[in-house]
């Protein structure tokens, strides 16, 4: 090789030089490009990080829960799993009284062992539970799973024939029922014997036929473990409990929830970034989905402190939050209004996450104010539904953010809905039609072994009602939700309006058919069509019913009041009454309700004779200045 006399360097050592500083600029070219792609990536769409965090938390979540699985097809196995790694870690907070994951394994095993002996429950029966907000409700039901049964959860406000309804339809032979509401059942007592179902009250005896006392023979009980045999028979796929809807049957559905679907649930907390060292402030109801499967659930699948409350209470919340360290609260939207319009601004408090559904934009932005830099968490789904979202990035007024890894593992769309004809809109060929970007359609969701809809029990009509064939190809079946949502084009959800015969109110669903069937009893009514009108300032909507009155008659309001108040829950009773000469119906004798809805409650406009549910006097006629204090809100719905 050749030499260069005035370097002294080799020319084959040039050209290796030459090569690696050739290199070297194509490997920073490449480190640039690479660099660029994540910049490319959230000009495009500013929320990739936040979709791939969510992506990546989302998969961890159901990795773990998988390997759960596995060892129990239960959300025991969460909960034993607390007990085996943080034992005297407190579980339940209720009243000033601490119960630790011990405490409450111990005594469930107590009731599971009178269960299993006294009450000789086994594997595969359903034991209705009929209670409040309370431990001995988290105690029952988790002894329920350690014996292998079905819990029935009953809302502790019906009574009558939604009682009976709601034993018969998934036919427990077994109701548990707390101390205070002996009343009501002493009410059906006669036709409960008559059915051989066996009722046990949480006291120490009961004097009533037919009714036994648990609680002395519970505290006698071994609080020893049971043998994991009793619940052999358990399957991710079998029925973990029923949790009822109301629907427009006119009494309420059992939805059957399996084990598999109350695991997912109970993750919501984990995809939420609930942490093991959080304080969670429980007042919804635990016969509910949202207060069971992804409130107390969630807990023991996060391992997590609950302080449990009865029910919800303005003058307390914030003082029961700065008492007990609470960091994360659930809700409805209802519960967040009312803290905004009776609770003075208040950030002296450790609240770091709200996670609940239905909060209204106004609403949303007033409690960040008056409350501080809380994360605000909305979601949305159904007890019974295959679909839900969650609003993962706090986006006001949005329901849910889509998600490409959702999309991918449980298909939904958006479909155009003709709300005269009550119906989805199909094309020439019978395919329904996906609504574009920022338009309003109809949410479904594909029913698939992944994502799957169990329907009611005893109750195909809704169910099948709740299906929809050959949506987007021959042969595909979709679970309809019978919600009108929109996704705008950088992928959050919006609800936007709820179909068919329900309204909600005070956070309950409300059956109009249920309501109608109740005023119709009333001696001086001969029609009754019942449904919901918007309030301002207020959530949902509240009730109100046009009656026709049976020929000459008048409007008995007392009469009136005292049906809708014995056999209503608060919620449902129609607060405003019009009275008309007809109801106005469909050419097939559907009545109608979109232009009475419209019309609302303002005695300006509707010149028919109206009434106000007034909370002391019963029904009273209707004025300018109710309805005025209503509006202006002096007057509190």
């Amino acid at each position: 090789t050749g030499v260069d006399p005035e370097h002294g360097e080799s020319s084959s050592s040039r050209q290796l030089t030459s090569s690696m500083f050739t290199a070297m600029f194509s490997i920073i070219n490449i480190l640039a490009g690479l660099a660029i792609v994540p910049l490319f990536l959230y000009i495009r769409n500013p929320y990739i990080f936040h979709d791939l965090g969510y992506a990546f938390r989302a998969i961890r979540c159901v990795t773990r829960m998988k390997r759960k699985q596995k060892l129990s097809p239960s959300f025991l196995g969460c909960f034993l799993e607390k007990v085996e790694r943080h034992p005297q870690k407190p579980f339940i907070i209720f009243e000033g009284t601490s119960h630790t994951y011990s405490q409450a394994d111990r005594q469930s095993n107590r009731i599971a062992r009178v269960l299993s002996t006294h009450a000789q429950v086994k594997g595969g029966d359903t034991v209705a539970l009929f209670m409040g907000n309370e431990p001995l409700f988290v105690w029952v039901s988790l002894a329920l799973a350690k014996v292998g049964c079905i819990a029935s959860l009953l809302n502790s406000n019906i009574r009558s024939k939604s009682l009976l309804h709601c034993l018969s339809c998934c036919d427990a032979k077994v109701l548990i029922a707390a101390a205070e509401l002996r009343g009501a059942v002493e009410e059906v007592m006669p036709t409960l014997l008559q059915q051989g179902v066996r009722v046990f009250i949480l006291s120490d005896d009961s004097d009533s036929e037919g009714m036994e006392g648990l609680s002395a023979k519970i505290q006698q009980a071994s609080d020893q473990p049971l043998s994991p045999h009793l619940r052999a028979n358990i399957t991710l796929k079998g029925p973990a409990m029923y949790i009822y809807t109301s629907g427009t049957t006119g009494l309420p559905k059992a939805a059957l929830v399996t084990h598999e679907r109350v695991m997912q649930a109970s993750l919501m907390f984990s995809l939420s970034n609930v942490r093991e060292n959080d304080v969670l402030y429980l007042y919804l109801p635990l016969y509910h989905s949202s207060g069971f499967m992804m409130g107390l659930c969630g807990a023991m699948e996060t391992g997590i402190t609950v302080v449990l409350r009865r029910k919800f209470s303005t003058s307390q919340f914030w003082n029961d939050c700065r008492k007990h360290d609470v960091t994360v609260i659930q809700y409805i939207g209802e519960i967040m209004r009312y803290l905004c319009s009776t609770s003075p601004s208040d950030r002296d408090h450790k609240v770091r996450m709200a996670i609940g559904n239905g909060i209204r934009v106004d609403t949303w932005s007033d409690f960040l104010q008056r409350f501080g830099d809380i994360r605000i968490c909305e979601c949305y789904g159904a007890t019974e539904g295959n679909i839900g979202f969650i609003n993962y990035i706090g986006k006001v007024g949005a329901i849910g953010k889509e998600n490409f890894l959702q999309k991918m593992t449980t298909p939904y769309a958006l479909i155009k809905y003709d709300t005269e004809k009550e119906e989805a809109v199909r094309d020439s060929r019978g395919f329904c039609i996906e609504v574009p970007k920022g338009e309003t359609g109809l949410l479904v969701g594909k029913i698939t072994p992944r994502s799957e809809f169990r329907g009611y029990v005893k109750n195909k009509q809704q169910t099948e009602k709740k299906k929809l064939q050959d949506v987007l190809v021959k042969g595909d079946i979709y679970y309809n939700s019978g919600d009108l949502l929109q996704i705008d084009h950088q992928g959050f959800v919006y609800f936007q309006d709820r179909i068919g015969d329900t309204y909600r109110w005070k956070g309950e669903n409300v059956a109009t058919t249920e309501v109608t069937d109740h005023l119709v009893m009333v001696h001086c009514i001969e029609e009754a069509n019942v449904y919901g009108v918007a309030v301002p300032g207020h959530e949902g909507r509240v009730g109100m019913a046009a009656l026709t009155l049976k020929e000459g008659q008048d409007f008995d309001s007392s009469a009136t009041y005292q049906q809708v108040k014995s056999c209503l829950p608060t919620y449902a009773r129609p607060q405003f009454i019009r009275i008309q000469d007809a109801l106005m119906v469909t050419g097939t004798h559907k009545q109608m309700k979109r232009g009475l809805m419209e019309e609302g409650f303002n005695p300006a406009v509707i010149t028919d004779p109206m009434y106000y549910l007034e909370s002391s006097e019963g029904y009273v006629p209707m004025t300018q200045d109710i309805f005025n204090s209503i509006t202006e809100g002096r007057i509190r719905l």
